[in-house]
């Protein structure tokens, strides 16, 4: 987890907490769209919480490494942090995924291919006095 490699004052938000029952739900599986019998997992709960997850962060780290299908999710995570001038260091390979397209491109401020480059971009970008 990205919670057990950055310093204790980087505060980090799953985007699967307090959906707990999802896990039950799924068994492990694909997750579907909403599930409408619990608030936090309605179409509207989840996308209030997301986007303001989005609005009250200092930078967004997406990891898209190995995605099989389009993350709309994500899509509009990334564009919230653009409308909120929040800095998203995106991680995906350098050709081939999904969702390599030019509007997420000229979305993002930074792109790396390895979750490992991409926490340390969010190290220094949240650590004044990190290095690389």
């Amino acid at each position: 987890q990205v919670r057990d490699t950055v310093p204790e004052h980087i505060r980090t938000l799953s985007p699967l907490r307090g959906k707990q029952r999802l896990l039950e739900v799924t068994n492990g599986g694909p997750i579907l769209d909403n599930y409408p019998d619990n608030p936090l997992t309605t179409a509207k709960g989840i996308t209030t919480r997301d986007q303001n997850d989005v609005r009250r962060s200092d930078a967004i780290l997406v990891n898209l490494l190995g995605t099989k299908t389009v993350s709309i999710g994500t899509v509009m995570e990334i564009a919230w942090a653009k409308a909120y001038n929040v800095p998203v260091i995106l991680v995906m390979e350098k050709q081939g995924n999904l969702h390599d397209h030019s509007m997420i491109n000229e979305s993002i401020g930074y792109r790396v291919e390895t979750l490992e480059h991409g926490i340390e971009i969010m190290k220094v970008l949240l650590s004044p006095d990190q290095l690389l």
